[in-house]
């Protein structure tokens, strides 16, 4: 979600600055919103992304898009799901490519960040995966089940597993349901493990969510080796370009925008994932 980043100062600081995230959420100059319309054009502009495939697409934009379009498009990489919008709220980044609309919105209610979307990019179908059973039939009473922990993307997990027969839901819940809400777990354990941790849990439990970047960077093919997977149609979890708010006009920002729902970007998604992973251009949902 190896890089400079990522091994020398990630891994490192994660445990920190989840322990103080309200405090680097309200370290940011107070004046850096407000200067969109003076970011100079010709500066570069350095975007946060998970390796997988956030990192990857920009890298294919920088390496072919982004000099005839006029932009130094730098990437730095992060592992997690913390850093890379503490860093935009910061001002040590421009901007971010990672996430979607529920985890965002969570994130901002939570650390009283104002980071906003700015343009759809692609979907990651969240998929159940397993080293040890090759069907949904084997999976029920005594079976373990590892799920995200982060707020959005154990909702969404439960709501795959109840879209699919493993447990039963408490009638009305959505998108934000936590393991008190499973009215029938049908005799299944569920532990609940950071996100980037899933793929090496697989060796210790039964199956696992996993969301669909972090299953590419465990050499996992969602289309194939998933048990299920989320389907594309109507799914609001669109990954998108983010920036803090105020910066959205930003000039390379939006040369960025536009480059990332080009028709070279679609085709290199469309043979890069295979289905993996697919295009979901246009603007987020408000």
């Amino acid at each position: 979600m190896g890089s400079p980043v990522r091994t020398g100062i990630v891994l490192a600081a994660t445990t920190a600055l989840a322990l103080g995230l309200a405090a680097c959420g309200t370290d940011s100059d107070p004046d850096s919103g407000d200067d969109a319309g003076q970011a100079d054009a010709n500066a570069p502009l350095t975007v946060a992304a998970s390796p997988l495939p956030h990192a990857q697409i920009l890298e294919f934009v920088r390496d072919n898009l982004a000099e005839d379009a006029g932009l130094d498009l730098e990437v730095q990489e992060f592992s997690d799901y913390v850093l890379p919008n503490t860093a935009v709220q910061s001002g040590e980044v421009d901007a971010n490519f990672f996430q979607h609309k529920p985890y965002l919105d969570q994130f901002n209610a939570d650390q009283g960040t104002d980071i906003v979307p700015v343009v759809n990019v692609h979907l990651e179908p969240l998929g159940l995966y397993s080293d040890s059973v090759t069907s949904l039939d084997e999976l029920g009473s005594g079976s373990t089940v590892a799920v995200p922990n982060d707020a959005t993307n154990e909702g969404r997990a439960l709501n795959l597993l109840a879209e699919n027969g493993l447990i039963e839901l408490n009638e009305g819940v959505g998108a934000e349901a936590t393991l008190n809400d499973i009215a029938d777990d049908r005799g299944i354990t569920f532990q609940e493990l950071e996100a980037a941790t899933l793929p090496r849990a697989l060796q210790d439990v039964d199956a696992a969510v996993i969301n669909g970047n972090y299953a590419l960077e465990a050499d996992l093919a969602p289309a194939e080796d998933a048990l299920v997977l989320e389907s594309a149609d109507g799914n609001p979890y669109a990954n998108f370009l983010a920036v803090k708010a105020g910066n959205e006009d930003d000039p390379r920002v939006q040369t960025l925008a536009e480059l990332l729902n080009s028709d070279e970007v679609r085709q290199f998604i469309e043979s890069e994932y295979d289905g993996s992973i697919v295009p979901a251009f246009g603007t987020p949902a408000s």
